[in-house]
């Protein structure tokens, strides 16, 4: 088992969230001594030159973030034309915000039925969406809400002018409630 891969791939999974030594040593079932190591020799790989992301530790968490002598690129691929298109998955996301906000980013993930964080800081980084405060749940999570910008985007002045839910339809939608995972991914037969 590549402790340090593993350890690479769960940060990346968690996203802003990070994770705290004690998580990483549950999740991994090894000595606390041994996470301390990986995260230790990941660190030195990561402070490399020809590295991109490093390890942070915020809070009392351990994160991947962008180094901050990258920033100038960030910003223009953030600010660059052709990045500004929605994909699908940023679409969803954005119509949960806009029809439910305020809201969690643990509540679209609810919704989604995904982790939500990398797309929310997306849409937050092209300005569609801004947090809105904080929620008096445990923890007290962020909240967020659409921007003016995202009124200007989709042509509307005022977020009541959203197609209200029981006007939308799904091509080809019979009175019966479809399933949408399975109407399109089908397991195949075996033979």
């Amino acid at each position: 088992m590549n402790i340090e891969a593993i350890i690479e791939g769960l940060l990346f999974i968690v996203g802003d969230e990070g994770l705290t030594l004690d998580q990483l040593q549950e999740i991994l079932e090894i000595k606390e001594e041994d996470v301390k190591a990986a995260l230790t020799s990941l660190r030195e790989k990561y402070a490399k030159e020809d590295r991109g992301i490093q390890i942070h530790f915020l809070g009392d968490r351990f994160k991947l973030t962008t180094k901050k002598e990258h920033k100038e690129y960030y910003k223009k691929l953030v600010e660059t034309p052709n990045t500004n298109m929605l994909s699908q998955a940023a679409l969803e996301t954005l119509a949960i915000i806009a029809y439910k906000a305020p809201i969690t980013r643990s509540e679209v993930d609810e919704i989604r039925g995904v982790y939500s964080g990398q797309m929310i800081r997306r849409l937050v980084a092209k300005g569609l969406v801004k947090e809105a405060g904080r929620s008096d749940m445990p923890g007290r999570p962020i909240l967020y809400q659409t921007t003016r910008e995202f009124l200007d985007y989709f042509g509307l002045s005022t977020i009541e002018e959203l197609p209200k839910m029981k006007d939308i339809t799904i091509k080809g939608q019979n009175e019966e409630e479809i399933d949408l995972y399975l109407s399109k991914y089908q397991e195949k037969e075996e033979k």
